[in-house]
């Protein structure tokens, strides 16, 4: 039996700690002599190695997981209660958390553990309240009682934010891109002027009053100018986003039975988001009441999957201080999407939005899981690896990146040993980050009778110690280089 030291708690003379045993994770409740082991939990009697006093053995169930919740309300997400700084730290699998929470431990960042989107649970066959139990019995193992939040990733409809609030989710983040008229950029002046006159005189004459002729005091404030033809592109590419922010608000954020966090993205999109375009889609929002904490432009330069930034850092800085000086004068926090690994540019995130920032990472902690593999499984990297080629194409629909296959050497010219130096080359990196739901979805062979996933998931287990040391590392680069340039 393997216990979990930092998960013991006592509570009214019962014992409650994680341990591995019959090679899976437990939660033994154990009462000290003349106490009970409280009712309603599920598992089984036993005598303990080293032990007289019977405990009870649980299964990490949903029933004993929410009367856990009950017992230690820890392990139950919340709303940011006041961090500045926060960190989505996406777990494809569910088992990284353990080694994100060791990197946290000192650092002045809430944490998004239980971080997700539609995309991501249908590629890996998981479910929201599966995502968010993984979570709950992170911070228990751990001992980390300063909170954590449960974020709904990039969802786009009504239903989608029901089925995560419903499932105790404290983070929405609302991906507006369906309604964002992306078309309207690249047409002709005289176009836009065109279609702008085909909206209420009322509304016109409203929005021409705010921003043109007598600007909102901010406006002002912010040095932001909008000339009458920049507003008429503004308003058509956004005003149908706008009217969905709103209304996801009135009938989910506001009405829901526990505080959410609501996220606004607009990144999702080749156009880069102007000051102006951000300044306006703010000040619209905040006028008809709706309160959000973060809102996620598209920022210049290349923000892709499992690499550094591309792009300008110069110029990046220039645009990035501008768009922290609206979220700062306006009251809500700048959100960074696609943040793995974009060390070039996050010493400015934090020199240039040190007032509050929120940075969203994911697959690069699942690379870290395939760097593990691959050190210490290699057969069961190259299986993987022979898929993730294999399905490459299919994956490309769903994600951009530049990767060419081309460019990652052979595995039949690599030793076992050169492996995981894989995950140090782009490309490589790229292509396992993106086909990941096509790896763990992969049917057995008759070479090999567990499936990819069973074989994955029972390598991380063996080797659960060096593979939370290796995201302890890497988050604690993320932080470290975030907090490089922090203003105090």
């Amino acid at each position: 039996m393997k216990i979990y030291p930092h998960s013991l708690r006592i509570q009214e003379g019962v014992r409650y700690f994680l341990a591995r045993i019959d090679n899976s994770k437990k939660l033994i409740v154990q009462a000290e002599p003349g106490k009970l082991i409280p009712s309603g939990f599920i598992g089984e009697l036993r005598t303990l190695p080293d032990e007289t006093a019977a405990a009870l053995v649980c299964p990490l169930s949903p029933s004993n997981t929410e009367l856990m919740r009950t017992r230690f309300p820890f392990m139950r997400p919340c709303a940011n209660p006041g961090f500045v700084r926060s960190l989505g730290l996406g777990d494809r699998l569910g088992l990284a958390s353990p080694g994100h929470l060791d990197a946290l431990v000192d650092a002045d960042f809430f944490p998004i553990l239980a971080q997700q989107s539609m995309r991501e649970l249908r590629l890996t066959g998981r479910t929201y309240p599966e995502v968010l139990d993984a979570a709950s019995w992170a911070v228990f193992q751990e001992g980390f009682d300063k909170g954590f939040g449960a974020d709904g990733d990039h969802l786009k409809t009504g239903e989608e934010i029901d089925y995560a609030i419903r499932s105790g989710f404290t983070m929405i983040t609302l991906d507006c891109s369906d309604y964002i008229h992306k078309d309207i950029a690249l047409l002709p002046p005289e176009t836009v002027h065109t279609r702008y006159l085909d909206l209420p005189e009322t509304e016109r004459h409203l929005l021409e009053q705010k921003y043109v002729k007598s600007p909102h005091p901010n406006l002002l404030k912010l040095g932001i100018i909008l000339q009458p033809a920049d507003l008429e592109r503004t308003v058509l590419t956004y005003r149908a986003a706008l009217s969905h922010m709103v209304e996801m608000y009135e009938t989910r954020i506001r009405c829901a039975p526990h505080s959410v966090d609501y996220e606004i993205s607009i990144d999702e999109t080749a156009t880069i988001t102007r000051p102006a375009d951000h300044a306006f889609v703010a000040l619209e929002l905040l006028q008809k009441g709706v309160r959000f904490t973060s809102l996620a432009p598209r920022f210049c330069g290349e923000f892709q999957k499992g690499i550094d930034y591309r792009g300008d850092a110069m110029e990046f800085q220039h645009q990035f201080r501008e768009h922290a000086k609206i979220a700062r004068t306006l009251g809500y926090r700048l959100s960074i999407h696609s943040g793995s690994d974009k060390f070039r540019i996050f010493p400015i995130v934090g020199e240039e939005a040190s007032e509050g920032f929120h940075v969203k990472t994911a697959g690069t902690h699942w690379l870290e899981a395939v760097r593990v593999i691959a050190k210490h499984a290699p057969s069961l990297y190259r299986d993987m690896h022979a898929i993730a080629l294999a399905s490459l194409q299919d994956a490309r629909l769903f994600y951009h990146i530049s990767a060419d296959e081309f460019r990652v050497p052979p595995l039949q010219e690599l030793s076992d040993a050169e492996l995981p130096l894989l995950m140090d080359q782009e490309d490589a990196r790229q292509i396992l980050h993106i086909t990941y739901g096509h790896i763990l979805k992969a049917p057995a062979t008759p070479a090999q009778a567990e499936t990819l996933k069973s074989r994955i998931y029972a390598t991380l287990d063996c080797y659960e110690t060096p593979y939370a040391a290796s995201l302890c590392r890497h988050v604690k680069k993320h932080i470290d280089s975030l907090n490089q340039n922090i203003r105090q």
